[in-house]
């Protein structure tokens, strides 16, 4: 199946697609129509190319997306709406669409539920846009990912060749976001283009995904691990009657207790995809083994790189046809598929939210009182970001007036104006001097000895 997504742009939804739904409304394809061919009309009328475009609600997210696309603009994706994160990203959009105003002196056109235009056809495609994303690069700036409507259709049309047989007349909800790749092709694209209705709202309680699954014969769930590990026990570790058909998982490693919990709850373990922003999607698998092994998507190719044993990766979601070097280290198997080794560079993921250690290191040491910070993954009593910062006289005053509560609450608000809150960091050291080996370089021993409980209590 090919043409997936480009198709449905086309020739837009059918009056009787139903887009969208939340517990007291839902959007059919007419309802739909007119919202994109009226904020069609604007952006076309609008002499701005790149259109910031973020909303918390899904099917108000989809409206300024296809517009967007179909009015040749450049659509920028956020990560999140953080001051700090707008903020770096200033220069990189003219004019936002969003449900509420969210910067000033930019352009802006409000995306609003309320509205009801007359119906009208669906807009006409001269040229498509193409969609920016950004991520955390390991210089610790943020990176630009351009996607164009062939990639994006690539990768639609592939997830619905390897999975419609296990989704029929299925409704999709999501428990993240489609401001990032992941939620943006399961829970909007793919969803569009194969007729299949998603849920307006982020689902955040497991009293609602029971609602929904309770409601819907046929339920896709969209979630990722950090969710998915949480979600047995709320669900008092039992069988439940009424599952969804198909549940995802994505945004970094889910364990295989994980997997065999939600297993019992929900009669199969979930379906993982490995993948980033960058490549879009690579692989995927069921843990129905620990540590079970990757299958690569039909039209994926991939190697092993002989120096270090990273990822190379040649997929119809890149925009050319060249290898890719990835930063994640393989182990190759005999029948194709493969077994992860861990990451080569600093990027990590926190509540499977991308994290740059250098990005965040870097607005540590911008602090009056931070001379140096360091960054590290705990793994015991439980994962968790600790943070090491080596103070200046001035933080070291602040900290024996204060005290290190005082102190940790400092550099979280500082650290709020880039990061959210579930990535910031746990548990925070203050040792006179970071320790380094002879070369000047940290030693990760070293650096995890700082956090012994019973060494430095006081600090």
């Amino acid at each position: 199946m090919t043409n997936l997504l480009k198709a449905w742009l086309n020739q837009g939804p059918t009056a009787q697609q139903l887009i969208s739904f939340n517990h007291h409304d839902i959007v059919t394809g007419s309802a739909f129509c007119a919202q994109v061919n009226q904020l069609h009309q604007q952006l076309l009328a609008a002499e701005e190319q790149r259109w910031l475009l973020c909303s918390d609600s899904s099917d108000l997210f989809a409206v300024g997306l296809c517009a967007g696309l179909l009015a040749g603009k450049q659509v920028i994706l956020p990560a999140n709406a953080q001051a700090g994160t707008l903020s770096e990203l200033t220069h990189e959009y003219d004019a936002v669409m969003a449900n509420m105003p969210i910067c000033e002196g930019k352009a802006f056109i409000r995306l609003d539920k309320e509205l009801n235009p007359p119906a009208s056809s669906w807009p006409q495609v001269q040229s498509y846009g193409k969609l920016v994303l950004f991520t955390s690069g390991s210089s610790g700036k943020p990176k630009r990912v351009v996607k164009s409507i062939e990639q994006l259709d690539a990768e639609v049309s592939v997830l619905e060749h390897t999975f419609a047989q296990h989704l029929p007349h299925c409704s999709v909800i999501s428990t993240v976001s489609h401001q990032h790749i992941y939620g943006l092709l399961f829970k909007i694209l793919w969803p569009l283009a194969a007729s299949r209705p998603f849920l307006s709202d982020l689902v955040e309680y497991p009293e609602t995904l029971s609602y929904y699954a309770n409601l819907f014969p046929n339920l896709c769930l969209i979630s990722s691990p950090a969710q998915l590990s949480r979600l047995p026990d709320a669900l008092d570790n039992e069988k439940q009657l009424r599952a969804p058909s198909l549940v995802f998982s994505s945004g970094g490693p889910l364990s295989y207790a994980a997997s065999k919990a939600v297993a019992n709850c929900y009669g199969q373990p979930p379906i993982e995809v490995f993948g980033s922003t960058e490549t879009g999607g690579i692989a995927y698998r069921r843990q129905h083994t620990d540590n079970a092994h990757w299958q690569t998507f039909d039209s994926i190719e991939i190697a092993q790189a002989e120096s270090d044993g990273a990822l190379m990766l040649k997929s119809p979601y890149l925009p050319d046809n060249a290898w890719l070097k990835c930063d994640d280290k393989i182990e190759l198997h005999n029948d194709g598929k493969f077994s992860l080794q861990g990451r080569l560079d600093r990027i990590i993921k926190v509540e499977e939210k991308r994290l740059s250690l250098v990005q965040m290191e870097s607005l540590l040491e911008s602090h009056p009182w931070v001379s140096k910070a360091a960054l590290v993954m705990l793994e015991q009593p439980r994962t968790q970001l600790g943070a090491a910062i080596e103070l200046t006289p001035a933080g070291v005053e602040q900290l024996e007036a204060h005290g290190k509560l005082a102190m940790n609450n400092q550099f979280k608000n500082h650290l709020l104006s880039q990061f959210e809150r579930v990535t910031l960091p746990r548990r925070w050291r203050y040792p006179d001097e970071l320790p380094v080996d002879q070369q000047g370089k940290r030693v990760q021993a070293n650096m995890l000895a700082l956090f012994d409980i019973d060494k430095f209590k006081s600090k």
